[in-house]
This record gives C-alpha cells, sequence and structure tokens, in this order.
C-alpha cells in the first residue's frame, strides 16, 4: 500500500514484496492486513469427533455441585466408571474442556477491586515469619518474626523483631512504629490476630486489651474478612519486598551471622531508613494529616495477679517461671511483655525474667531454691525441673560423675553443695573450677572446687592455644619410609 501510494504500478509493488499480483489486489481492495483475514478465516468446528460428549452431562453435574474438583480427579473418575474407554492420552482434552467450561458456563469468579489510597487515613500490619532468610546470631540459628507497619499511601514502613503473635509484641510494635511515625492516621488495619479480633459471635469487635490500645491513640479499628489476606494487600506485598530486600543486603554483607542481637536490629533499622529514603514525597503529604501522638504510651504489657506456689513457682501462659522461695504464698503481680516478665511486690520490683516461648515450658532459676534443696536433697534427684538445675554443660558433667562413685544421695548432696557455693559466690568461677578439675584429670568433689574457687586458680583460657614448632625433617622420614616400603 505504502509503494502504491509512492505512484508505483500493482506488479512493481506486488514483486518488491514479494506477493502474487493477485493477492495484493486482493488486500487493496479489502482493505486489510492478511493477519486480519486469516482471524476472520479461523475455524469453529471441530476436527474430529468430542469423545466425552456422551458422559459430559455426568461432569457438568459434578461441576455444578462442587466447582473446585479438578479435572484430573473427574478424568480418572470416569476411567473407573467406564474402564477401557478413556486413555490417559486424553487428559489433555479433557482439562481444555473443563478449561472452556468454566470461562463459559462456570461460576462466577472472585473479583479483586483496586482501591485508592489517601495519605494519612490508613496504616496497615501483620507479623511475617523470617525462618527463610536463614539468620544465625552468633553462629546460633535466630528463629524470629517481623513485626510489619505499613502506610498504604506513601508505602512507608517500620518492624521490630519479635518471637510470637502476642498481645504484648502487637502492643509494642504498633507504638514503636507510631513514635517514629511521629504521627496517627485515621485507621489501622489488621489481619484477624486471636489477640486482637473476636471470634464471629462475640458482641464486641475487637478485644478489650486491643480496642483500648486504639482508643488511647484514636485509632480507627479495621479487620479483614476471615480467609481473605488480598484485604490486607498491601502488606502482604510490603513483607514479600521486605524480606527480598533483607535478602539482598545480606548478601552484599557477605555473610548472615551476627555477633549480637543488637547488630541485627541495627542492621534492620538501617534497611527501614534507606526503603523510606525514596519515599519522601508522598510521605511528607501523610505527614501533614497525621494526627498529634498521645502524651505518653502505653505499657506495652499484660498484668497477672497471681499467688507464689508451694514448690515457689508461678504460671504464667502456660509457662512455669521460678520466683524466691521467700514469696511463697504471696501475692504477686507479674507484667508480661514480648521479651520478657517483670514481677513485683506490692509496689517494689523484684526482678525480671525472660519469657519463655511456646507453651509447656519451664524456667526455675536454682538460686530461688538451693537453700531448701540443700536442706531436702533426697527431692533432687526425681525433681520435676531437674535439668533446669544444670548452669552449663560442666555442672551436668559433676553430677554425673559423682553418682559414677557415690550412692544417689551422697551425689546429691556433693552436687547440690556445689550448687549452692556457685549461687552464694560465683556462678562462672565454680565453672571455671570444674573445667580445672577436668583438665588435670582430678576427681570432681564439692570441697575440692571450694578450695580451687576460695585461691582463685584459674585454668589456661581457651583462646590461649600453643601450637608446637613444626619439624620439616619428620615430613622427608615419612617420604624415605614410603620410598623403602614400595
Amino acid at each position: 500500500m505504502k509503494l502504491l501510494g509512492q505512484g508505483k504500478t500493482m506488479e512493481q509493488a506486488s514483486a518488491k514484496c514479494g506477493m502474487d499480483v493477485k493477492s495484493a489486489r486482493k488486500y487493496r481492495d479489502l482493505d486489510k492486513q492478511p493477519s486480519e483475514l486469516q482471524a476472520e478465516r479461523k475455524r469453529d468446528w471441530r476436527t474430529r469427533s468430542d469423545p466425552f460428549i456422551k458422559e459430559w452431562p455426568i461432569v457438568t453435574a459434578f461441576l455444578e455441585i462442587n466447582p473446585g474438583l479438578e479435572a484430573k480427579t473427574l478424568f480418572e473418575h470416569l476411567q473407573r466408571q467406564y474402564p477401557g474407554r478413556f486413555s490417559d492420552g486424553q487428559l489433555r482434552t479433557f482439562q481444555r474442556k473443563i478449561k472452556g467450561w468454566r470461562a463459559t458456563e462456570g461460576p462466577a469468579k472472585e473479583v479483586y477491586f483496586p482501591q485508592v489510597h489517601k495519605p494519612g487515613q490508613l496504616s496497615q500490619s501483620d507479623f511475617t515469619h523470617m525462618g527463610e532468610l536463614e539468620v544465625t546470631i552468633a553462629g546460633l540459628p535466630f528463629d524470629h518474626l517481623i513485626y510489619h507497619f505499613v502506610l498504604t499511601y506513601s508505602n512507608w514502613e517500620a518492624g521490630m523483631v519479635c518471637f510470637s503473635e502476642s498481645f504484648e509484641s502487637l502492643s509494642e510494635g504498633l507504638q514503636q512504629a507510631l513514635q517514629k511515625l511521629g504521627g496517627v492516621p485515621e485507621a489501622h488495619q489488621t489481619d484477624r490476630l486471636s489477640t486482637a479480633v473476636n471470634k464471629p459471635g462475640n458482641m464486641e469487635e475487637f478485644t478489650s486489651r486491643y480496642q483500648g490500645l486504639l482508643s488511647h491513640y484514636g485509632l480507627t479499628g479495621r479487620k479483614i474478612q476471615a480467609a481473605s489476606p488480598n484485604e490486607n494487600g498491601d502488606i502482604e506485598q510490603r513483607h514479600h519486598r521486605f524480606k527480598r530486600a533483607v535478602d539482598q543486603a545480606l548478601m552484599l554483607r557477605g555473610n548472615r551471622d551476627f555477633s549480637s542481637r543488637k547488630e541485627y536490629d541495627i542492621f534492620l533499622e538501617n534497611l527501614f531508613m534507606q526503603l523510606n529514603r525514596n519515599r519522601q514525597q508522598r510521605f511528607q503529604e501523610e505527614q501533614r494529616l497525621l494526627r498529634p501522638l498521645p502524651g505518653k504510651a502505653l505499657p506495652s504489657c499484660s498484668k497477672f495477679t497471681v499467688v507464689v506456689g508451694p514448690s515457689s513457682t508461678i504460671r504464667i501462659k502456660k509457662n512455669v517461671y521460678s520466683v524466691h522461695s521467700r514469696l511463697i504464698g504471696e501475692q504477686v503481680v507479674v507484667r508480661l511483655y514480648a521479651e520478657y516478665l517483670e514481677v513485683w511486690y506490692g509496689q517494689r520490683f523484684i526482678e525480671q525474667i525472660p519469657r519463655l516461648r511456646g507453651a509447656s515450658k519451664s524456667r526455675i532459676q536454682y538460686r530461688h531454691i538451693i537453700d531448701w534443696l540443700v536442706r531436702k536433697p533426697g527431692a533432687f534427684a526425681n525433681y520435676r525441673y531437674h535439668s533446669d538445675l544444670f548452669p552449663t554443660s560442666r555442672f551436668r558433667m559433676a553430677y554425673d560423675d559423682l553418682k559414677k562413685v557415690h550412692a544417689l544421695s551422697k551425689a546429691a548432696k556433693e552436687y547440690l553443695q556445689i550448687l549452692k557455693l556457685a549461687a552464694k559466690e560465683n556462678e562462672l568461677a565454680v565453672d571455671d573450677a570444674l573445667r580445672y578439675l577436668y583438665e588435670q584429670g582430678q576427681p570432681v568433689s564439692a570441697d575440692t572446687v571450694k578450695s580451687i574457687v576460695s585461691s582463685g586458680q584459674k585454668p589456661q583460657p581457651i583462646t590461649d592455644v600453643e601450637i608446637s614448632e613444626i619439624i620439616l625433617g619428620s615430613y622427608d622420614l615419612l617420604l624415605d619410609a614410603q620410598e623403602v616400603t614400595q
């Protein structure tokens, strides 16, 4: 058509295009391209008979009742019902037929409606597991989660390391994010966390603790529908991109091991700052519309009032913790935070204890009960929390060795005296004394350990390694010996 417009004859134009004159004249007269004519000529008839036409009403009946049935499942059903009629090679044909039915006659599919986000209106948060990134602390696997917060308009984000989807982690993570943000949006949306959202049928939409947190900051609470993570789409997408960014940053760093938890926290904080640096324009739009923060933050803890049992223990969230035996029978207040708990008696702070992860676990501090264990050594061997009373592996070795040379009762008495020495003097000094005895090949006893601790005698530091000088002549002798053998 271009050549004809330049004044070329039909014969010249068709020859230059490598086309027959008749074909060229046809395309000129119809004013259509060859591809358009091919589309019009596309056949709508079958080249072979439909092998499933007789059984198709049975298939559609199944699909109308259970639209989720897979084509392969139905095909195998037909093979069982009609042995020998359908071969495995016809599966692909059957799958195409099912696909066509779903597209033309099947049930309507769920429609996702893109939302328009407005500045300063909505934030979302959720927890995401980080195990797939294989981060380690001092060489040990660091199994953890990230509480992840995002503003849906600007995608400004913040996060905090945590270890469970508890209310304490939710409260601390949300409040930290708002403090960094420097203001409060109109609403906050989560998925159906059991710590925040009540079960269906409950008159109150949110739990009292979560509603109290929202009210303190003047936030309107929102939740997604059951089994609809797409409704929390912004935070779900940020999970994916954030973890990919962490993975890339770890690759650039050269390794995935951190010397301490603090170093890892700083690494994540710097990454969040880097990600947010490219969102400043939209973030500034949001900042102008955020409401001011309240005068103070809420304590990110749950409070429990419990009575210390006769075993000098308390039970918090299905886990057992020991407290000092002097508190037996007394009522104490426990403030449970995301990573630790505080024990208060009256208005007096008693101690802080690391929080256990999971359930049906125990954390027994031998210092709390050692005085009475020494008085009742017979209770040690079958004590329910026996394994908690070995501060290091050398304490465990000492007890096992004492049992080899003494009766069980005598071994328990000797070991408990060693444990008492660790409680009253210094656990590290006692551990060093045990290491010294093992290095010298001497037997373990309470008196010997006490003597070494009193004298201040210490074993050679583990880091002091002596490497003897290598005599290269010995290799020559080895080679000579090998030649003689050959």
